[in-house]
């Protein structure tokens, strides 16, 4: 278990924008800052983070909170690990007590797969710094690529023993579950021989945005033949190789800061470009890259530089995968290194000062890059130049917006000496071509089987008036305004007359009083309990309540509810209605009001309900016989019901 002590401290040193923006790229907005949603796929910014309340809100996603919140539902962190990785990312001391077997046993099939690729990773470091064979073979491997001890440290590199199963012995051991060996792939089991899977490799941890270990890639150090020189961790419910990029946890901050980034092969190539300075690199590893993978990067820059060695072949195989990017908006520049050189040798020969200044002279735009690549190819024969131009269009019909397109189709057209009347052609009929296809796609099939009656879900309008309530309490419990409302009294004649009149209170003590005079309970569990939480509060101190500190001392549930209550009026800053001189009504202006008529219409639903209640009562064949009380009690709630609507100025 962690101190109350040290959670208290965690809340207290760290900052929501400081840690989302490690894994979002924020823009300022007023008071918050934007971004977009990490949580679901767009092209427009959803994600909003109040500095001053500490919390986050994705309105594409509905989901939001607090600090902790974030990591738990960004990184599927448990509560305990957010709080270390943020102890961890301000340098507080962590005070708790060791779990017990027991506590172990408990943690879920990830969270044990997450503590078992842990545990690896430190092996492996172990036997590289401690053993014979490690420093021996490895570190020497390590040293001749040119890593210093520092890097090799700071990419937690490692070894794995050139034994059938030293790994898989040590887990065992030390109480870890061969079904979870195998799970990770750390170990590969047939029927009853268990080995290693990276037995004799040199080892590269591959990491979460957050830091958490994933899986591993080996290279092997013998020379053998029939062994695959490098060997990733398989697929696993933690480890997906096409949503990760390697190094992304090393670079997440100096590309946000550098607002660029560079998109590498290998591991090697990261690490010994870090090694020399330029630190906002990630890699593929090999794979092709995917749309999960620009996304990642998406989150914390728009510009992306592709940097590949001169080997012709590789980049058409890799130029056929960048149009991906080009979808997602991004901008997309292609730097090949000299014959013969890739990132990994060039950066190891040469200076930071040097490869930054050959990285900005030698990058060039995407676009730019694919038509003389491929005009290179084509040179005077008028078949081939024709598919060049197709292709380039294709590539620039993939951008979504149609300024882009425009400006890259007048560049190739001097570039490929084709008019633009030409190429402007040709990207109408392929975005033609395009929206027929979807047509077709989404066109119903014929004799397509009867789709049973969609059921449509009733309003809960009573749950919608009482998080209604709920927000009022949130926003302008502590405010003291002036409530008037309508009484019956008697006239000099006897007669019962509604007159106004006026009573100044604090906003949560019109609600509770209100509440409580008509007996009014919330239905909504949860919002129930917010409900009691918020008024105890704000009864219990005549100072305004810290909104902020009040998220982040509730559990998860409450505080999304709270988050989303306190955020939705920051929703029109994502849109910037001001600029566009459109004006939004804000509900402070009439916070007596908007109280007042959400109270009368809470009472409204209820007595109609009661109204109901008292007649199905009755039998139906006693309907013309119903009892004079029941009749009188039904004629009183109609009275009450003719009350509340004049109250709310409207028409029975």
């Amino acid at each position: 278990m962690i101190s109350k002590h040290t959670i208290d401290s965690v809340y207290e040193a760290a900052r929501v924008e400081e840690v989302i923006g490690d894994f979002v790229s924020l823009k300022k907005s007023g008071s918050n800052y934007k971004g977009l949603s990490p949580f679901s796929d767009e092209r427009t910014p959803s994600f909003m983070v109040s500095p001053v309340k500490q919390i986050w809100k994705d309105f594409s996603s509905g989901k939001g909170g607090n600090i902790v919140s974030f990591l738990m539902e960004h990184e599927h962190f448990t509560f305990p690990e957010a709080i270390k990785y943020l102890a961890k990312k301000y340098q507080i001391e962590v005070e708790e007590t060791e779990a017990t077997p027991e506590q172990k046993q408990a943690a879920d099939e990830r969270e044990s797969l997450y503590i078992l690729n842990n545990f690896a990773k430190e092996y492996f470091v172990r036997q590289l710094h401690l053993t014979e064979a490690g420093k021996a073979i490895a570190k020497t491997y390590f040293q001749e690529r040119g890593f210093s001890e520092e890097t090799i440290k700071t990419f937690e590199l490692g070894y794995s023993p050139d034994q059938w199963d030293a790994f898989t012995s040590e887990a065992i051991k030390k109480g870890y579950q061969l079904d979870f060996l195998e799970k990770t792939g750390l170990t590969i089991v047939k029927e009853e021989k268990k080995f290693d899977r990276f037995k004799g490799r040199v080892m590269f941890p591959i990491l979460s945005m957050s830091g958490r270990v994933l899986g591993f890639g080996g290279r092997i150090l013998s020379n053998t033949k029939k062994a695959a020189k490098y060997l990733n961790s398989p697929e696993s419910i933690v480890y997906n190789k096409s949503k990760i990029l390697y190094g992304m946890y090393h670079a997440k901050q100096s590309i946000a800061k550098e607002d660029e980034c560079y998109l590498v092969e290998g591991y090697t190539d990261v690490i010994q470009m870090h090694q020399s300075g330029v630190q906002n690199v990630v890699a593929s590893s090999g794979t092709a890259l995917t749309s999960d993978q620009i996304r990642l990067v998406k989150r914390l820059t728009n510009n992306l530089t592709l940097l590949f060695d001169g080997d012709a072949a590789g980049l058409r195989a890799a130029l056929r995968g960048v149009d991906l990017i080009l979808e997602q908006d991004m901008n997309v520049k292609v730097c090949t290194f000299p014959e013969g050189e890739d990132p990994d040798s060039y950066a190891k020969a040469h200076t930071e000062t040097h490869i930054r200044q050959f990285l900005k002279d030698n990058a060039q735009d995407f676009i730019a890059f694919k038509a003389e690549l491929m005009a290179a190819e084509a040179k005077d024969n008028p078949v081939q130049k024709a598919e060049l131009v197709r292709d380039v269009v294709q590539s620039i019909a993939k951008i979504p917006d149609p300024i882009k397109q425009e400006l890259y189709l007048k560049d190739c057209a001097v570039r490929m000496e084709v008019s633009e009347e030409v190429l402007f052609s040709t990207l109408a009929q392929l975005q033609k071509k395009e929206a027929r296809e979807e047509k077709r796609k989404n066109k119903p099939q014929p004799f397509e089987v009867s789709k049973p009656d969609v059921v449509i879900e009733k309003i809960n309008e009573k749950e919608i008036l009482e998080r209604k309530l709920l927000e009022i309490l949130v926003l302008y419990g502590s405010q003291v305004e002036v409530f008037e409302d309508l009484v019956l009294k008697e006239d000099e004649n006897g007669e019962l007359k509604l007159e106004p009149e006026e009573v100044e209170m604090p906003v949560h003590q019109k609600i509770f009083l209100d509440l409580q005079e008509d007996e009014i309970e919330f239905t909504t569990p949860v919002f129930h309990e917010v409900y009691t939480f918020l008024i105890q509060k704000l009864q219990n101190t005549t100072e305004e309540v810290d909104l902020g500190q009040l998220v982040q001392t509730v559990e998860p549930e409450k505080s999304e509810i709270l988050t989303s209550i306190l955020m939705d009026e920051e929703r029109n800053q994502l849109h910037d209605w001001k600029r566009k001189e459109i004006y939004v009504k804000e509900k402070q202006t009439s916070v007596v009001r908007y109280t007042q008529d959400t109270i009368l219409n809470l009472r409204r639903i209820l007595i109609t309900e009661k109204i109901r209640d008292l007649i199905t009562t009755v039998p139906e064949d006693m309907k013309q016989k119903m009892s004079p009380d029941i009749k009188e009690e039904i004629m009183d709630y109609n009275t009450l019901n003719r009350l509340v609507y004049t109250k709310l100025n409207r028409v029975v």
